[in-house]
């Protein structure tokens, strides 16, 4: 059975100096992939040159077993495949509700769909059970400008899986968040997980959280994967200690 997500010797380059060097690895369904590293490892890198924002200098990406190199984001979505930047993409003047809907219209129907189809695209079903699992219903009608740093994460990946994904990349979703929102992060991301619905790659700082919620880790160090596995055999990797977990 064909990996969900395989990418192979990918290298990224710039100005001659490698970002991404022969990295290679397989995400099947089911699995939350970690990828840690300290900053400037590539881990951005890498997640961008998967997703078409940037074009890799050599290797190849595959999805389902077919390669998707030259596609673009929104033809990735259309497979089933979103993430989450570091950066939140809410839209502060619009209430959570409306941010969803226009998530959802990102992968619904074409021009003539949105110019005569029913105001809400017909997605207020999908965006109420998104604000339903993410427990964000007494936030439903505030501007997602008005929510506290954390509150607007949640909605950020909220937003990720109002197309129904089968892979999601979420980049650092723990950075900025406090502890009791991270709990319920971490619950709702493996709530989505143990339901068969989402398989997720995860770049995160946070270790208590990557450690607690990925089932293996790998570990980038100046664009290599320099250690592989279970988080308990990467927290006590002599290697990863020296490059990362001590620094």
């Amino acid at each position: 059975m064909a990996a969900l997500l395989e990418v192979r010797e990918l290298r990224k380059s710039f100005g001659g100096i490698g970002a991404v060097n022969g990295v290679s690895f397989a995400v099947h369904a089911g699995e939350i992939l970690g990828l840690i590293g300290p900053n400037g490892s590539g881990k951005s890198t890498l997640f961008n040159c998967i997703l078409g924002q940037l074009a890799p200098s050599s290797g190849e990406v595959r999805i389902d077993g077919r390669p998707i190199g030259g596609m673009r984001p929104c033809d990735l979505n259309r497979l089933g495949i979103g993430r989450t930047f570091q950066l939140l993409q809410v839209f502060p003047q619009l209430s959570v509700r409306e941010n969803l809907l226009l998530a959802g219209q990102e992968h619904e129907g074409g021009m003539w769909s949105r110019l005569f189809g029913p105001r809400d695209a017909g997605l207020s079903a999908a965006a109420n059970r998104m604000i339903d699992f993410f427990r964000l219903a007494a936030l439903a009608e505030e501007r997602a400008g008005a929510l506290s740093y954390g509150q607007q994460k949640l909605l950020d990946v909220a937003m990720a899986f109002m197309a129904g994904p089968r892979l999601v990349l979420l980049d650092e979703p723990a950075g900025g968040v406090n502890p009791t929102m991270l709990g319920g992060l971490r619950e709702r991301l493996k709530a989505i997980n143990e339901t068969g619905r989402s398989t997720f790659v995860v770049i995160e700082h946070n270790m208590e959280f990557v450690m607690s919620l990925c089932t293996r880790i790998l570990v980038l160090a100046e664009g290599r994967i320099i250690a592989e596995g279970a988080p308990e055999a990467i927290r006590n990797d002599r290697a990863v200690i020296e490059a990362y977990l001590g620094t």
